[in-house]
């Protein structure tokens, strides 16, 4: 099989690479479209190795039909078209997934939009509704809102009934998060977000935060957060340490949750995935949520691909076809 390999010098290349095997816990996928994370761009320099036991390929999701499946698989059929949440494999022709990972494409939906669904709904559903219990009603703040995790976020808020309010950096993206469903935004290339995000927070302040920003947004972040809030961390783009006063998380019973999901066990995440089918796909197939996809490379071009993501002049995914 083909599968984009990284250079010496860092460049990025589409060529000859060992065929992938499932084990019997696994389903080999043909890949038709996969998408660009920010965790890829991080491994590409080094810095976010994957797990032990995962492909060395990027890619933390694709989309295809299933060609094969492990001994210990019953939930597909060779055929089928499928989106996978994975640990490593996707910007390949053929990727292993864990069974728990896969999920039917829902329905209407191209492999390219469906390639852009599990790592970020995965994201936002694990870290607002299970790490911080989001409850309707419940006021949220979004970080970095016209990300990849930031769209689907936003539309996770709206349908289960929580208002958002987002920080990007263009008052473009800002006015697209809006017609996403957020209620009110705040351009980070103005100054601080603090005023604005307390005038969405009112009397009672912000309930949950997901922040992919880290210590640059911590100080600012616990200012806003009431009694019983929660603070989940889920990237370090503003840096990894800051300096705060214990005694304002104490007094106002501040939960501060770092998370990642490329670790976690693959029980973890088929629960994850499980959910989403349940509560979430059912949403995608009426239209009621959908996939933001900025734009769409060939495989072969994974260099370009990259270099428009490390823009962040993107909303929501960079997608990228393989057949």
């Amino acid at each position: 099989m083909k599968a984009v390999v990284v250079d010496e010098d860092n460049g990025l290349h589409w060529q000859d690479f060992e065929t992938a095997v499932a084990n019997p816990d696994e389903v080999l996928i043909k890949v038709h479209a996969t998408a660009i994370n920010r965790a890829d761009l991080m491994q590409r320099q080094g810095f976010y190795p994957p797990p032990p036991g995962a492909s060395q390929i990027m890619g933390l999701e694709c989309a295809g039909e299933i060609v094969a499946i492990g001994g210990n698989c019953s939930r597909f059929a060779v055929g089928d078209r499928v989106c996978a949440l994975l640990a490593g494999g996707g910007y390949a022709q053929y990727a292993t997934a864990h069974e728990g990972s896969v999920l039917p494409i829902p329905g209407g939906l191209s492999f390219a939009e469906a390639a852009s669904l599990p790592e970020v709904f995965a994201t936002a559903w694990l870290n607002l509704f299970i790490e911080a219990g989001l409850q309707p009603g419940e006021k949220v703040i979004l970080h970095a809102g016209a990300s990849g995790v930031g769209t689907a976020a936003i539309q996770l808020c709206k349908s289960f009934g929580s208002p958002s309010f987002i920080t990007a950096g263009s008052d473009d993206k800002i006015d697209s998060c809006i017609q996403l469903g957020a209620e009110a935004g705040f351009n980070r290339h103005q100054g601080s977000f603090l005023d604005k995000a307390k005038e969405f927070g009112g009397e009672s302040g912000i309930d949950v935060i997901l922040d992919p920003v880290g210590g640059a947004y911590l100080k600012d972040n616990l200012k806003l957060l009431g009694l019983n809030g929660r603070l989940v961390m889920i990237g370090l783009m503003g840096g990894s340490r800051e300096e705060i006063d214990l005694a304002a998380l104490m007094m106002k019973r501040i939960r501060v949750i770092g998370s990642t999901l490329r670790t976690r066990p693959v029980e973890e995440k088929a629960k994850v995935m499980s959910q989403l089918y349940e509560r979430v796909w059912p949403k995608i197939e009426a239209g009621e949520i959908s996939a933001t996809i900025d734009a769409t490379f060939p495989i072969e071009k994974a260099d370009e691909a990259h270099e428009l993501v490390t823009s962040d002049a993107t909303l929501g995914k960079v997608v990228m076809s393989v057949i």
